[in-house]
């Protein structure tokens, strides 16, 4: 009875898939090994494990000179191939380059067109146009310069009711200190002697009287030394 067919497919056990790659590798080279000398064929093979750990073999003298003869017949023989790539690219890029440049060109003429130059080379139809779209271009700016001058007012409104609301205030507050200045003064005016003057120590009011007296006092005791008598001047 013949063995059954193993399905390809990763091994999930590690120590099985280790223990397969080991088994494996070793029957590649051999084959290999097998081919190049049955065969006399220049083989070389070159297997990466899952670790990175490098495994090789060259039935040449060189691993090197076998991979340069693989690149020169492997590309050498692509040269016209690439060759013909890269002028594709190039006329692929030429083309692009053309159609952006007509493209800027019709949008200088149509920019010099608006500004009203270069009009006689222009139809009747396309003049008809150009004036359709001047009268659009027209009507937006209209609409732009109505719809910020509203915004405008409607901040010039604002600011308005602001300072309004402002002046208001100022001017309550100003009617509330007139009316605590009034009723101050009024204090002061029913209680005259809370305003005089009070000695400190150091200055005394002098108590003067009402009319002076010239001359000869009676109510004078006899004897005082300092006369108090003044004469009046006679005209």
């Amino acid at each position: 009875m013949g063995r059954g067919r193993v399905e390809l497919r990763r091994i999930e056990n590690k120590i099985n898939r280790q223990v397969t790659f080991a088994k494996r590798r070793n029957g590649l080279l051999k084959k290999a090994y097998e081919l190049s000398v049955l065969c006399d064929a220049e083989v070389a093979v070159i297997v990466f494990s899952s670790r990175g750990k490098l495994y090789e073999f060259c039935s040449g003298s060189s691993m090197m000179r076998t991979l340069e003869r693989y690149q020169k017949c492997s590309y050498g023989g692509s040269e016209s191939t690439i060759q013909a790539k890269e002028n594709q690219l190039v006329q692929s890029s030429r083309q692009e380059y053309l159609k952006l440049k007509a493209r800027l060109e019709a949008l200088q003429r149509s920019q010099r067109n608006l500004l009203g130059e270069d009009l006689g080379s222009l139809s009747i139809k396309e003049l008809d146009y150009l004036e359709k779209q001047l009268d659009m271009s027209l009507k937006e700016i209209r609409s732009t310069r109505t719809q910020q001058m509203l915004d405008q007012l409607t901040d010039l409104q604002r600011r308005e009711q602001l300072l309004c609301e402002a002046n208001k205030g100022l001017r309550r507050r100003l009617e509330e200190s007139s009316h605590a200045n009034g009723g101050q003064l009024w204090e002061n005016s029913a209680h005259p002697a809370a305003q005089q003057p009070h000695g400190d120590g150091l200055f005394y009011p002098l108590e003067c009287q009402p009319t002076p007296q010239i001359g000869y006092q009676p109510d004078q005791m006899p004897g005082t030394s300092v006369s108090t008598y003044m004469p009046a001047w006679l005209e």
